[in-house]
């Protein structure tokens, strides 16, 4: 299976002459199984710090620090040989320009990751320049920003107002002048996302943002069934995983109280 690259990417937004634009697909992963499972089917896995909802039950992203997205980044590229890598740059990680290069550098240093991921749009697109400068690959995300959810007092969708519209419209302007191959819309109103998205020479990636961008997003455990606490309105569940494990989980657990596993072919 060829390795998807950045240009690859790009390349499904702006085929060759006479071939048709392609959808992108994603999916987060924090680990080196999911990852597997993912890899021949997903282009690009993203290594999220919603890890620290979803995997580790806070109740948002916030206290993620960048010793476990390295190693959970370390992890998915483990089981990941195909797909597009993205590793989020966690909260607090990038406040100025020197401490952002030597975190993301890090990302570069330590695991097989291919870009990293972080959060801002106009004010973040020096930043962004730098790291693109230094030879990084850079995936941005404007929207919805839930690294700074308690900033804004939640999460709010964006665009729903001629001016909330066209902000995030320079934002993901900006950052794509600033060098980012591509751009996360979160939680931004699907006509305003879907203009974005003809606007913009790179790809987007919706998640909560209609079928108008130029591929898709879901955490793992809400399209597999197996996050039950909350299930936002953009999710669809292709898996009802939670119910799965459980059922497995009794029938296990009986077979242990009946005596009938282990069976003879299962003992030495």
């Amino acid at each position: 299976m060829k390795k998807i690259t950045l240009d690859t990417l790009q390349r499904k937004k702006h085929p060759k002459e006479g071939a048709k634009p392609c959808k992108i697909s994603a999916i987060t992963a924090y680990d080196a199984l999911f990852a597997t499972l993912f890899d021949p089917y997903i282009d690009l896995i993203l290594v999220g710090d919603s890890l620290n909802m979803s995997f580790n039950a806070y109740p948002d992203t916030l206290s993620a620090n960048m010793q476990t997205m390295l190693y959970h980044t370390k992890a998915v590229c483990r089981g990941a040989q195909r797909a597009f890598v993205v590793a989020d740059m966690p909260y607090g990680s990038y406040t100025n320009e020197k401490q952002a290069l030597k975190n993301a550098l890090k990302f570069y240093q330590h695991t097989r990751a291919d870009a990293i991921k972080l959060e801002g749009g106009q004010a973040r697109a020096p930043l962004i320049k730098r790291l693109v400068q230094e030879g990084l690959a850079v995936v941005g995300h404007v929207g919805l920003l839930p690294q700074s959810v308690r900033g804004v007092g939640g999460y709010k969708i964006v665009g729903k107002t001629q001016q909330s519209a066209q902000q995030v419209l320079e934002d993901a302007l900006s950052v794509q002048e600033a060098g980012a191959g591509l751009v996360v819309l979160e939680g931004v109103v699907a006509s305003v996302a879907t203009e974005i998205s003809k606007c913009l020479d790179i790809p987007t990636i919706g998640i909560g943002s209609g079928a108008g961008c130029d591929g898709q997003i879901l955490v793992f455990s809400d399209m597999l069934g197996l996050f039950k606490a909350f299930k936002p309105k953009f999710v669809r569940t292709y898996l009802e995983g939670a119910t799965l494990v459980e059922n497995a989980l009794k029938r296990y657990v009986q077979d242990i109280q009946t005596g009938c596993f282990p069976a003879q072919q299962e003992s030495y």
